[in-house]
């Protein structure tokens, strides 16, 4: 009984060794056939022994196959081949763009302030520092000549948002049902424009 066990755990072993180096070897599937080959190999071998080795061993292969090619599939991006077939996702959006002077200039309006130049719903211009550039506000819409920040640049793309300088007085639920309409620049419901 040891030795049938023994001659299908050497089995196993280069059922595995198979498996892995066809990782790293591309060899069509060639290796990956030998493999499959000698795990059923191992289990006709260990049933000619009885069906407690035979069982042992088909037990420990359904567990133990799935463990290693799971494991090897986790670290096969990291391998030789696997560098040269898997592309690696970048970091940030700064690794994907070249690093021309036009970007570092666009990189460095983060944080300054100018002026929508024209209507922004939600692409439009704006002037900083005295240039006009294409930008993207955050979904809001802004007027011309409102006062806008960079807050990012995205991909080449310059993102503002507006730039209020009064603070909103916030009223309690009953003030605020309490004021007319026309404050909060609604017009009127009864006389809808024709």
């Amino acid at each position: 009984m040891l030795d049938v066990l023994f001659w299908a755990g050497i089995l196993v072993i280069v059922g595995i060794g198979f498996f892995v180096l066809e990782l790293f070897v591309p060899s069509g599937g060639v290796l990956s056939v030998l493999a499959v080959l000698a795990i059923v190999g191992s289990v006709i071998v260990a049933f000619s022994g009885g069906v407690i080795p035979g069982s042992i061993v088909l037990v420990g292969n359904l567990v133990l196959i799935p463990l290693v090619i799971a494991a090897a599939i986790k670290w096969w991006p990291y391998t030789p081949i696997g560098r040269l077939m898997v592309l690696h996702r970048p970091d940030s959006e700064d690794e994907v763009l070249p690093d021309t002077p036009m970007y570092r200039e666009l990189r460095d309006l983060v944080g300054r302030r100018g002026v929508a130049k024209s209507k922004m719903l939600p692409s439009g211009a704006v002037v900083i520092d005295g240039r006009t550039y294409d930008a993207v506000s955050e979904g809001t819409a802004i007027d011309p000549g409102q006062p806008v920040r960079v807050k990012a640049i995205r991909t080449n793309r310059i993102i503002v948002t507006p730039v209020t300088a009064e603070v909103p007085v916030l009223l309690a639920d009953d003030e605020a049902l309490a004021q007319p309409a026309e404050d909060f620049g609604i017009g009127s419901l009864e006389d809808p424009p024709a």
